[in-house]
């Protein structure tokens, strides 16, 4: 099965090991086109600058564009366009990178924006705050780009601290608390759908779908359940069911050779589960449509 890609830091990329970064979103465009859907196992914040496009990150959604800031966690799922018209600066950082310096275990939870339960990903600053905070992200690439072998990580981490402050002041987007924008949700769900319609005999787990479709198990559960009203767990069941009832009604196949074309690992295990789904063994429910 197709796994999300994961992208690491590039610590070595300098020579000298070096935990932050500064590139720009244009870098990022080869690999985008052929992974759009992709984690990072480090921090990232982007600021657009130029282009307005839907940005997918972790079950969030949201149309960005020039200002716009996009805050990552850690193994978060990014959804991009793979032809993306996108401009913008990428700052990239390991958590040790400023927790050597602090020595605080839970310096980055003191930010609001980079909390694993933040109500959203995206911000909007005031064109004053965006622009402050360009000339902050172009400060630390020049520090990064420069040609001494020694790069200050001092000045980094300070600039590092300095941005973190600004981005503190940047309002939330409004448009970004209903979580699941809907073309993403709408592309996931019909998928989802022709793939259950394809492979629900076979293919009884969650994983599995998910993996499909380049986005992980709680997400496709969230939409799923937003969508469709039940679990993804119950709508792979029920559609096994309601096969395992058409096969018990209009066919003479028993429940050994029904158990297995529903890829059930045991008759017995088809029967507890029918019985618990449907309310009744398999040939008792047989004998009531007869």
């Amino acid at each position: 099965m197709k796994k999300i890609p994961q992208y690491k830091f590039y610590k070595h990329k300098y020579g000298k090991e070096l935990l932050v970064d500064v590139i720009y979103v244009d870098d990022m465009k080869k690999n985008l086109k052929l992974t759009p859907q992709l984690i990072m196992t480090f921090f990232c914040i982007i600021i657009i600058t130029d282009g307005v496009e839907v940005i997918g990150l972790d079950g969030h959604s949201q149309e960005v564009r020039p200002g716009t800031i996009i805050c990552a966690r850690p193994g978060e799922v990014w959804s991009w366009n793979p032809n993306t018209c996108l401009s913008g600066l990428v700052f990239l950082f390991e958590e040790q990178f400023l927790l050597s310096f602090f020595n605080d275990n839970h310096f980055l939870e003191r930010f609001p924006f980079l909390r694993a339960d933040r109500k959203s990903p995206f911000l909007e600053p005031d064109k004053e705050l965006a622009d402050r905070l360009i000339h902050l992200y172009r400060q630390m690439k020049a520090e990064i780009d420069n040609n001494c072998k020694e790069k200050d990580q001092h000045l980094l981490r300070a600039l590092l601290y300095e941005t973190l402050m600004l981005i503190n002041r940047a309002p939330q987007s409004e448009s970004s608390v209903v979580t699941i924008n809907e073309t993403f949700s709408n592309r996931h769900i019909n998928t989802f759908i022709d793939l259950a319609n394809e492979n629900f005999k076979q293919q009884h787990s969650v994983e599995f779908y998910a993996d499909k479709l380049y986005i992980t198990s709680n997400y496709l559960d969230k939409i799923v359940k937003r969508t469709l009203g039940v679990s993804t767990k119950h709508y792979i069941q029920n559609k096994i069911m309601e096969e395992a009832k058409r096969l018990l009604t209009y066919t003479t196949l028993t429940v050994d050779e029904i158990s297995n074309q529903l890829n059930y690992e045991t008759s017995t295990y088809f029967v507890r589960q029918f019985s618990k789904i449907v309310g009744m063994p398999p040939n008792s429910y047989r004998k009531a449509k007869k």
